[in-house]
């Protein structure tokens, strides 16, 4: 059957509202947001069935960037056709990324004030808590045996050594895949070589010296939005490289409070590219560096769509996707571990996070409240000083 006479196709208008909706409304992580989206296409407007839902969430794994900005975009072009894969996305990204923009104009008016200080004293180690939990559940599904878990102890060691992060994420899933298939067969196919190639193309692009600021802002983000693997969360080992210890734009306090105005805001944890850009180099800076870490997902998609079938019984990808992943929550433990020796700094800090931990593992709420609760100890604190 032809994909325009799919009976599952809808109208493009059907797609733009739900998405704009999702982009506004959908707090508490990736988790949460596909959670959202299946009970709204699945469940409630059976837009596709169980099981090609599940296709389609194995496919976002398969490839760099966020997975349910990716899911939107495969769903947006599921029911709508490629009109759709394109309004999808930006629908999804678009309300997010206007909150965040105004969050960070507010950062820079009054974020240095002692009330703004107060508030994200709070709001740090519950940032802190909330990574840890990520990656105590995303371990109990990638860490599948002992050898992949000495492998994830190896990168977490090399990435405190000062190992280039992108290596170690690449490097690890090429050899998990090469020990696993170590004999070549002829089953490989050119487009599935796709997705992988893009990322080392613009990982070089980005590596050149930029004349100017822009150039380099966008280039810099274009590169993370290319290469990263796992959640939003893995974000912070990037922002960390390349913005604190590459080119100096950013310091410690500000990767932190970049992650909480992205786990504060509806839509993609990814927006956090907004609120960076606008604090480096103001609104067209926010919006290069929106476009530099969401072009590549909407590229990802388009080339993967149509082999999905394929990937999903590539016994090669599913080795190097198990190796990549393991390398990614390395990545979180060892930036979670530098982060927190900024974040937890006396008692009360620790107590803070202590308190977020718990909460977190035992009752799993959404991790904004937890947030904000954290913002209004800060303050209290500070009132009690």
């Amino acid at each position: 059957m032809p994909p325009d006479a799919d009976p599952k196709r809808g109208p493009l208008r059907e797609v733009v509202l739900l998405f704009t909706r999702l982009g506004f409304t959908a707090f508490g992580g990736p988790a949460a947001h596909i959670a959202l989206m299946h009970d709204e296409v699945v469940t409630r407007r059976e837009w596709v069935g169980e099981q090609e839902f599940l296709d389609l969430i194995g496919a976002t794994n398969m490839i760099p960037g966020p997975n349910s900005t990716e899911l939107a975009i495969h769903l947006g072009r599921r029911r709508a056709g490629w009109r759709g894969l394109v309004l999808g996305g930006m629908c999804f990204i678009v309300p997010a990324m206007s909150i965040v923009l105004a969050l960070a104009w507010a950062y820079v008016e009054y974020g240095a004030t002692p009330e703004g200080e107060a508030l994200l004293y709070g709001v740090y180690p519950v940032v802190i808590a909330v990574v840890a939990q990520a990656l105590w559940s995303l371990g109990k599904t990638a860490v599948k045996d002992v050898p992949l878990a000495l492998v994830g102890i190896a990168v977490l060691a090399l990435y405190l050594a000062g190992v280039n992060e992108i290596l170690l994420i690449f490097g690890t899933g090429l050899a998990v895949m090469l020990v696993r298939n170590a004999v070549p067969t002829a089953g490989w196919r050119v487009g599935l070589f796709v997705p992988w190639l893009f990322p080392a193309s613009a990982v070089a692009a980005a590596s050149q010296d930029a004349a100017e600021s822009y150039p380099r802002l966008f280039l810099t983000f274009l590169k993370i939005g290319s290469v990263l693997f796992g959640s939003g969360y893995v974000l912070l080992a990037f922002l960390r490289a390349d913005f604190v210890e590459r080119l100096g734009w950013l310091t410690q306090q500000q990767v932190l409070d970049a992650v909480a105005i992205g786990q504060v805001t509806p839509g993609p944890v990814f927006t956090t590219a907004t609120f960076i850009g606008y604090v480096v180099l103001g609104v067209p800076g926010a919006l290069l560096a929106t476009l530099g870490i969401f072009l590549p997902s909407f590229v990802f998609v388009a080339i993967t769509a149509p082999i999905i079938p394929r990937l999903r019984r590539s016994r090669w990808l599913g080795a190097a996707l198990d190796g990549v992943n393991v390398a990614a929550l390395a990545l979180m433990a060892g930036v979670t571990w530098r982060l927190a020796l900024d974040a937890i700094v006396d008692v009360p800090t620790a107590a803070i996070g202590v308190l977020a931990a718990a909460i977190l593992f035992l009752w799993k709420p959404n991790a904004v409240w937890l947030i904000l609760a954290g913002g209004i100890a800060g303050l209290a604190i500070d009132a009690l000083r």
